[in-house]
């Protein structure tokens, strides 16, 4: 990959990194207490390899196939792959094989399949819940609805291979981010007094990862504003 490229990265990451650190600090917060997961969708493996040179650990992934190709061909790097996609359930073990985070747990469909792929890999797997931030009333598109969090978290957590971690959300395209964000602090604030050690929250992308660090996201999934728009051929 050309010097050009690099050079290209280590700015665009320096710019979100400075985007973290005031965010943080304006909600006092320290800026250490926000993770970056660089998600790497649609871009080649090379990229990660100059990312990782440039300090990044946390890699997000929303495909699979993708996913697991890419893992694959980093083998060799210190890396922490984060599977942030909807999760189909045939493909549930063959995650947990390669990635050591899975954020988009939504149903108890997915548990016991998880485990069996982190049996295969001979380790425990890191596990959000994925809760959808629709507004009441509204069809569930992308996560489990709220209501049943208790008992999906309870599966993972009594699930052997499997450490229940935190929760993970995506705000909805057509409405504020820092309302839709609103809402998941109260979410998570019942989650914690169930599960107090279950302390990770991943929220915010690109364009509203202030919103989240606001209402106390520890980990924010950035594509874009790292990579720049995703390749026309996919």
């Amino acid at each position: 990959m050309s010097t050009s490229r690099a050079d290209e990265l280590r700015t665009r990451l320096a710019a979100v990194h400075d985007r973290i650190a005031r965010a943080a600090t304006d909600a006092g917060r320290a800026p250490d207490e926000v993770a970056l997961v660089v998600v790497t969708k649609y871009f080649p493996a090379s990229d990660v390899r100059l990312l990782a040179e440039l300090g990044v650990v946390d890699v997000g992934e929303n495909r699979h196939q993708e996913a697991e190709a890419k893992a694959a061909e980093c083998a060799d790097l210190p890396l922490r792959w984060h599977f942030i996609g909807g999760l189909q359930s045939n493909k549930a073990a063959a995650v947990a094989r390669y990635a050591q985070v899975v954020e988009s747990v939504d149903r108890t469909a997915l548990v016991g399949r998880l485990a069996r792929g982190a049996e295969d890999a001979g380790r425990e797997v890191d596990v959000l819940l994925q809760v959808s931030l629709d507004p009441p009333g509204r069809e569930h598109r992308f996560g489990a609805d709220p209501a049943t969090l208790p008992a999906l978290a309870d599966e993972v957590a009594r699930t052997s291979g499997l450490r229940l971690r935190g929760l993970m959300a995506v705000a909805p395209l057509d409405e504020d981010p820092a309302l839709a964000f609103s809402r998941l602090a109260g979410i998570r604030a019942d989650f914690l007094s169930r599960h107090p050690d279950a302390t990770l929250l991943s929220a915010g992308m690109s364009g509203d990862l202030e919103a989240a660090i606001t209402v106390g996201a520890t980990h924010v999934r950035v594509g874009t504003a790292v990579l720049g728009s995703r390749p026309a051929v996919q």
